[in-house]
């Protein structure tokens, strides 16, 4: 395999393999070693410091609170089934790894945090599939200042037109590494775009968000611009989510829903245990301080707990389709960029299992802006509005035991310690200075 392996990296004229993983503040990073001596270094291909996962998005500053320091090796163990040629860098390939100490899988990897998800979801008879729904912005700048390549409206063919070869460059690069394009259109805000992707079992699903994010930059780059997933960029204007599409399947089959154009028992289960532990997963599925200044009533991004069919309001909406079967899956709208695909979809999962083991109700499904509610018919209905800063999701995080148990207790005490001295830092900030340090992390 590892001469198999080297020759082909070699005919494809690799100079570097970039071995990649996703650290607790949602930064990707990779180390590369040379292909001249990949062939002996396969198996533990290279280490990084523990403290990886004690970094904050601000700067590679370690976090006292993590309990993590300089002293320990992990090792970036490759997953060659993720082995991509980078269109966009063609002298460079890429492969996603897990992180292993001790030649076990280390607590505190993401990635492998998804594969206990998956494997709890499996012991449940549960197979979960998966997209995330990326929402971007296309900018530049000048003098200083951040430029829109287009200040149109949703779905304009202008903003297609002038758009266009960003966008085929984008999507043959995605199709070149194996993942399926199906929809693309220019959203709200200026310069702001969605291309849609095929769904995936949960693992891919999270893959492909680190590849997607990737190449969506990689090629920006080409054309000299600047791509952001940053939730808020533009203080009056839409922010970017990034909806999560889910299923369920049993046996080869979508239980989604019941055959009769409503959820299945399963899924409404599922939803409820979303919506349970929402106030908490949003410290993991919209972990940054920027991303509160989305999530507001009337915006579309859902800021209750709520779900309810077409309704683009509620944290949870379930499309119809035209045609049976309907539904086949349901949207989780509280996501964003700045999460971690493998903490997020993986905390998913958990709070959704909780549902369905516990069958818990996820109440009525509501068919207006749940905004529009007066207090008392949203408590009469269960309806809580969600977490307005980063420091209440912290909070609800700290207090939740089935999602501190589920992370585990090193990597939920790395990750919340980041995310505080996040939110210390950042707490304060306006918006302008929030676009300034988190726009190219983002």
């Amino acid at each position: 395999m590892s001469i198999e392996l080297v020759k082909y990296l070699e005919s494809a004229r690799v100079k570097f393999l970039r071995i990649t993983f996703c650290d607790n503040a949602n930064v990707i990073r990779a180390k590369a070693i040379h292909l001249g001596i990949l062939a002996e270094n396969l198996e533990y291909p290279t280490g990084i410091t523990v403290a990886q996962q004690a970094l904050p998005v601000m700067s590679d500053t370690v976090v006292s609170k993590s309990g993590l320091g300089p002293i320990g090796e992990a090792w970036l163990i490759p997953d060659w089934s993720t082995l991509r040629v980078l269109p966009y860098a063609p002298t460079h390939a890429r492969v996603l790894a897990d992180l292993n100490l001790d030649g076990q899988p280390w607590s505190l990897c993401p990635r492998d945090f998804l594969k206990r998800a998956i494997t709890t979801a499996e012991q449940a008879g549960i197979k979960v599939m998966a997209a995330f729904e990326n929402e971007f912005s296309l900018l530049s700048s000048r003098n200083n200042f951040i430029v829109p390549t287009d200040d149109t409206v949703f779905a304009s063919t202008l903003s297609m037109d002038l758009n266009r070869e960003i966008i085929d460059a984008i999507s043959d690069a995605l199709i070149a590494q194996e993942i399926i394009v199906e929809r693309y259109y220019p959203e709200s805000a200026p310069g702001q775009q969605e291309i849609s992707i095929r769904y995936a079992d949960a693992l891919g699903a999270a893959d492909h968000q680190i590849v997607f994010r990737e190449t969506v930059r990689g090629v920006a780059i080409q054309y000299g611009l600047k791509a952001s997933f940053l939730p808020k960029i533009f203080a009056d204007k839409a922010g970017n989510g990034c909806h999560l599409h889910l299923s369920l399947w049993q046996n080869g089959q979508n239980i989604t829903g019941n055959g009769s154009g409503q959820l299945s028992t399963t899924a409404q289960n599922f939803i409820a245990g979303i919506l349970h532990h929402l106030p908490a997963l949003m410290a993991l599925t919209t972990p940054s301080t920027n991303s509160y200044k989305r999530i507001r009533p009337h915006f579309w991004s859902g800021a209750f707990t709520a779900w309810g069919y077409d309704n683009r309001e509620g944290a949870v909406r379930v499309p119809s389709n035209p045609l049976p079967p309907s539904p086949t899956h349901f949207e989780f709208k509280t996501v964003d960029a700045s999460a971690n695909p493998y903490l997020a979809l993986g905390a998913v999962i958990f709070a959704g299992l909780d549902g369905v083991r516990r069958n818990l109700n996820p109440g009525e499904p509501v068919d207006i802006d749940p905004g529009l509610f007066e207090p008392a018919e949203l408590q009469e209905r269960g309806i809580k509005p969600l977490p307005q800063n980063l420091g209440e999701a912290i909070l609800h995080l700290s207090a939740d035991r089935l999602l501190l148990e589920a992370l585990g207790s090193e990597l939920s005490r790395a990750y919340l310690a980041v995310r505080e001295e996040e939110w210390e830092v950042m707490k304060e900030m306006e918006l302008d200075q929030e676009v300034s340090l988190l726009l190219e992390r983002y």
